[in-house]
């Protein structure tokens, strides 16, 4: 277990990331939290806005209770907000937004607004501050999301294989892309640190094939790493076969139908969210095996380079909505777009 203190280094890791956020003296800076936040970053985060000389202020909203049927985790969809006027009045004071809230502000229905108010945001990972201290973003970290986002966005099709069985092909043509590497500068737009990644949104009925979960690919939302494989069947978006022997896939299958069942018979918790691929050279695949999983929400995992970024649930472009969500980190692949190679079995080429 971590201890749950002030550190000088960890101070020093968040004035870093502000300053990358372009905040010095005088700045308003919003601390958005909830009551179930992690206490050590929000105090952190103050701190190291005070140094820069930044007026931090606290909006602290209590934790809403679950709706699913079961734990949720990790949906980049904060339901603390709830619409209140009184916050969205504050945050659109606030030119810069630390988004301290446990599942993050990515698939909030305020979003939206808070942008287009001219406030940018950066979620601050739901991880304990050794985790973000070790993977403070660097300059030279941008140039490389912002490339592989133009060649995303010029392609046509994406195709990921590999020897586990992988076939998976997704039309690229109208998927909604974008890449993080760590921090905002810029009003309007919003980042997450730890940071490093692309991912694709793809518009409806652009999914087809067979995605293989081989041992040891990750499964986020459980927070461990996979002991057998999973062979997962995708037609028009959505994964209709689960199969499988073992623990693994067994709680897959139970988790997706009891969201199918709360929703009516829906399949939204069925369907691609987004796909894309890891970019941070410094994060480690095998770091989900060193913290507790109250002290991780494996956006490390998400992020180390050459990973295969596979996710279901709640897709805004493609109309899709559900608190059923994965991220599954899949290693060794091949992602080629329009035939072009930019991941080789699991190695990120230049």
């Amino acid at each position: 277990m971590l201890a749950d203190r002030i550190e000088a280094p960890w101070i020093e890791a968040f004035e870093a990331v502000l300053r990358l956020c372009g905040a010095g003296p005088g700045l308003p800076l919003c601390l958005l939290g909830e009551s179930q936040s992690r206490a050590l970053n929000l105090d952190l985060a103050e701190l190291a806005a005070l140094r820069l000389g930044c007026r931090p202020f606290r909006c602290i909203l209590p934790t809403q209770p679950s709706t699913a049927p079961v734990p949720v985790r990790s949906t980049g969809a904060s339901r603390a907000i709830g619409g209140h006027p009184g916050v969205m009045a504050a945050l659109a004071a606030a030119p810069l937004i630390l988004d301290l809230t446990v599942e993050g502000l990515l698939h909030a229905p305020e979003l939206p607004a808070i942008l287009k108010a001219g406030s940018r945001v950066l979620m601050v990972s739901n991880e304990h501050p050794e985790v973000l201290a070790r993977l403070v973003p660097r300059p030279e970290d941008e140039a490389p999301v912002k490339a592989a986002v133009k060649r995303a966005r010029a392609a046509r099709h994406m195709h990921v294989t590999s020897a586990a069985g992988t076939d998976l092909r997704i039309v690229m043509e109208g998927a909604a892309v974008a890449g993080v590497w760590g921090w905002t500068d810029r009003p309007g737009t919003v980042a997450h640190w730890p940071g490093g990644i692309l991912v694709a949104f793809p518009r409806a009925g652009s999914v087809e094939g067979t995605l293989v979960l081989d041992a040891g690919d990750v499964n986020l939302t459980f927070k461990r790493y996979l002991e057998r494989p999973i062979h997962l069947t995708l037609a028009d978006d959505h994964i209709t076969a689960i199969e499988g022997e073992g623990g693994d896939a067994e709680m897959m299958r139970r988790y997706l139908a009891a969201f199918a069942e709360h929703e009516g018979g829906g399949r939204a918790a069925y369907a691609v969210s987004h796909v894309g691929w890891g970019l941070n050279p410094r994060a480690r695949y095998e770091a989900l095996a060193f913290y507790d999983r109250r002290d991780t929400n494996g956006t490390e995992l998400r992020a180390f380079a050459g990973n295969f970024l596979f996710s279901t649930g709640a897709n805004e472009f493609a109309g899709r909505f559900t608190e059923g969500h994965f991220d599954i980190p899949v290693r060794n692949c091949t992602i080629a777009l329009d035939g072009e190679r930019v991941v080789e079995e699991g190695r990120l080429l230049p």
